[in-house]
């Protein structure tokens, strides 16, 4: 949540840095010896720089692209403003520990997305982050999620049955909405307790508010020009976009109506809250907490957030490659059959860490398609990166897949091998080698990431040993678009019974 993610996404936290690369770093930050003007990168228009080059569903490929021509540390410009973007894994994962101290999420990232409701620990910076931190982190911890293992259990069957029921039928199964669906599901299941069964209800209003939301962000994003806030130039689509936001605001006020009068009719719930809500409740009721009603408000909409689209299109990557790969997606169901049982449904949470082969084809699909492929930082103060110094308030840009591309680490790079993550895998989720950054890293790693991974692995475990992928014959393959996360445009892949 902290990071898109599912967040990421999607843990594989990036890890830190060696100390004297930090103390090197410090040094640099003394004698930086090039300007942002000396570094190479687009020439770009006088007037409007790079903007035109900007495609805004292929974002993060532009950069990439940029990077492979002018090197891992390289700037651009649009109108009058000069971005940084740096690929250099040692730089990027400095970048990320430093924070919150020296840098923080862009202004005007965090503005985009208060504006659309979502004020709380994704946005907020320094002390406060700090105090909403330790808040949520109570909520998202292991024991959380092994007590919600039984409701993640029930909402996985739901699942099964529903793609046993179409192929029974001879229906074509959407893998992506279903995905969504059940990921929402389980994230409003855990946050809020309460069981919004968005899978089985077609077309459920929030879900769709979600989508239509995150689309509209990642436009947002990536226009030069803030032409939303300005009446005259307001389209309709921005309305819309303000009332898909007011109407999921008024879905959250609801579950916290409902979350109070669980507490008043069992106090008990003020000390062991059952849920994230619960706990934001009892922390804000608390005398001189500090706490607002709009943090509890602001979490719990960047909980529902957070939670939906990052693991969902994490899941839909490696169904993509497993359909495409038979051999791996039969070591799958293998370990599956074999961990599972004769359970259709993982019914014991200390088997997620059985799932050895399927945390390491997680990996290699966060690897090659991660959902959050880039992260935009901005620098509290000037300051050094590398030997460039960087003015306080820069855009920087790191190239968090892009980084892993070009280290030359990885044999075959460019396929879909698990067996390489195996070495060392212990299946929590974390990175051992240190070279991925799918939930970010430092100290504001994704507090979700625990809850992500036991989503997949149930979800992937459930449809590896009941049902076979096969890929639609004639169908265009999945494309990358940037919607704030990297999403596939499809999902060419149909299911058939085992």
């Amino acid at each position: 949540m902290d990071e898109v993610s599912i967040g990421a996404a999607p843990g594989l936290a990036g890890g830190e840095p060696q100390r004297h690369g930090r103390e090197q770093g410090r040094e640099q930050a003394r004698r930086p010896g090039r300007q942002l003007a000396d570094l190479p990168g687009p020439k770009g228009s006088p007037i409007m720089g790079s903007a035109r080059a900007i495609n805004t569903t292929r974002f993060h490929r532009v950069l990439e692209d940029w990077g492979r021509e002018f090197g891992p540390l390289y700037r651009f410009r649009i109108l009058n403003r000069t971005v940084l973007v740096t690929a250099e894994r040692e730089l990027i994962a400095a970048l990320l520990r430093d924070r919150p101290e020296a840098m923080r999420r862009p202004a005007r990232t965090a503005r985009l997305l208060e504006e659309m409701g979502t004020r709380g620990l994704f946005t907020v910076e320094g002390e406060e982050w700090r105090r909403q931190r330790k808040l949520v982190m109570r909520a998202l911890t292991p024991e959380v999620i092994h007590r919600f293992f039984p409701t993640l259990a029930a909402y996985t069957e739901r699942l099964r049955l529903r793609w046993q029921a179409a192929v029974a039928a001879g229906r074509p199964v959407d893998l992506a909405r279903d995905l969504k669906a059940y990921t929402l599901d389980v994230t409003v299941g855990l946050a809020m307790g309460q069981d919004l069964n968005s899978l089985e209800r077609e077309d459920n209003p929030l879900q769709r508010d979600i989508e239509f939301l995150f689309n509209r962000l990642a436009r947002r994003l990536t226009s030069p020009f803030a032409y939303w806030r300005v009446g005259l130039l307001k389209r309709a689509v921005d309305r819309e976009a303000d009332a898909a936001s007011a109407r999921v605001r008024q879905a959250i006020l609801g579950f916290i109506a409902e979350a109070r009068r669980r507490m008043e009719r069992d106090p008990a719930l003020r000390q062991k809250p059952s849920n994230m809500l619960e706990a934001l409740i009892a922390a804000r009721d608390e005398d001189g907490s500090g706490f607002s009603d709009e943090v509890v408000v602001g979490n719990a909409v960047t909980m529902v957030f957070a939670g939906e689209d990052t693991t969902s299109n994490t899941m839909a990557w490696l169904i993509d490659f497993l359909a495409r790969q038979p051999r791996e997606a039969e070591t799958l169901a293998a370990e599956s059959a074999r961990v599972l049982g004769g359970a259709a449904v993982l019914d014991d949470y200390r088997g997620l860490e059985q799932l050895r082969y399927l945390d390491a084809a997680t990996r290699e699909a966060m690897r090659l398609k991660p959902v959050a492929p880039i992260m935009a930082l901005q620098p509290n103060h000037d300051m050094a990166l590398g030997d460039v110094a960087v003015p306080a308030g820069t855009i920087i840009f790191c190239l968090l897949r892009h980084c892993a591309e070009r280290g030359g680490e990885f044999e075959q790079a460019d396929q879909f091998r698990p067996e390489r993550w195996l070495d060392g895998a212990g299946g929590a989720g974390d990175d051992p080698a240190r070279k991925l950054f799918p939930f970010g890293g430092g100290p504001r790693f994704c507090p979700g990431r625990y809850l992500a991974m036991a989503e997949i692995k149930m979800a992937m475990a459930m449809l590896a040993k009941n049902f076979v992928l096969e890929p639609v014959p004639g169908a265009a393959p999945a494309e990358e678009t940037f919607t704030f996360t990297m999403t596939p445009s499809s999902l060419p892949v149909r299911l058939r019974a085992r």
